[in-house]
């Protein structure tokens, strides 16, 4: 089974989810900031973060390419995971609205609060009703048409969907504590200009580590639902 990855950022890879995806037959094709035709037939695209909004496509033409990718898989029924970005790109294909947020830069080590919803929903069933997970976001959208809310947070409340087999994070629960504070320092300057304490970032990171070996047995069930839609 192949798997194409959409990568946006050099920094920004696959993290947890690589080995699990291998795990269950899936073989990785990186894609960085480019569309080839043939992946519209991949049993899996994954689509990473990035600093780029959707509605910025037009000074990154690479996400008209995706936009229209995903557009198109979502139409046939094939599988695709969206993560920040391509959550926002995955939410923008099933027809929501995506925009700056309101409610500011969401970014560190905290927890999603499962809905009801996500708490049924065949992969996540069994977790606690909140995970530790890590937060890298300022973008947010409107409820995605004919998706399932799975998760929310005190500041943004679209942070999860099921949209068919395709699932959408805005989080980042491939992140493991020592990536993430390895992000915070490549983008210390850009987080002190958007006003945000490093020191108190950093001593969140026990947190998201203690929340790894859940967060990767729940990517595990994510992993094997779409080995089983890939084989349907």
């Amino acid at each position: 089974m192949r798997a194409v990855v959409f990568q946006h950022e050099e920094h920004e890879g696959v993290g947890l989810l690589g080995p699990v995806l291998a795990e269950v037959g899936f073989t990785l094709v990186n894609r960085f900031r480019a569309v080839r035709r043939e992946d519209v037939d991949a049993d899996l695209v994954v689509v990473m973060g990035g600093p780029m909004g959707v509605y910025e496509a037009d000074q990154h033409p690479f996400l008209h390419d995706e936009l229209a990718l995903l557009t198109e898989r979502l139409a046939n029924e094939r599988p695709c995971l969206g993560v920040c970005l391509g959550a926002q790109l995955l939410a923008s294909a099933a027809g929501a609205e995506v925009f700056a947020g309101k409610n500011g830069f969401e970014v560190g080590a905290a927890p999603v609060r499962w809905t009801q919803d996500g708490l049924k929903d065949p992969v996540i069933a069994g977790v606690r009703p909140k995970t530790v997970v890590a937060h890298w976001h300022g973008d947010t959208f409107k409820p995605v048409p004919g998706a399932t809310l799975l998760a929310s947070t005190d500041r943004y409340a679209q942070q999860a969907f099921r949209f068919g087999t395709s699932y959408g994070f805005q989080f980042h629960l491939e992140l493991t504590a020592a990536e993430l504070g390895r992000w915070y320092d490549i983008e210390a300057e850009d987080l002190q200009r958007r006003g945000k304490d490093l020191q108190e970032l950093k001593s969140q990171l026990p947190k998201l580590k203690a929340a790894e070996a859940e967060n990767t047995e729940l990517l595990q069930r994510l992993a094997r639902h779409f080995a089983e839609a890939a084989g349907r």
